[in-house]
């Protein structure tokens, strides 16, 4: 499924979901992805602020594949 992540809120509620889904408490997360959990709450709440290469980590261990495409 393919998913519009253009707003940080897009992409923590993405995470949110997936999470779940997996069955997975933010703490299991977290330390699966190697971040903290008050970092994947903040992030999943759609803080602007998040590190880039932690959030890719956090996508990574839920499966999900980030891909640049141009717009047409």
């Amino acid at each position: 499924m393919e998913h519009q992540l253009s707003t940080t809120r897009a992409i923590g509620t993405l995470i949110r979901e997936k999470r779940k889904e997996q069955g997975l408490a933010q703490a299991e997360l977290a330390g699966l992805s190697g971040v903290g959990v008050t970092f994947l709450s903040q992030l999943e709440n759609g803080k602007e602020t998040a590190e880039v290469g932690k959030v890719l980590n956090v996508l990574a261990m839920l499966g999900i594949d980030v891909v640049g495409r141009e717009r047409a």
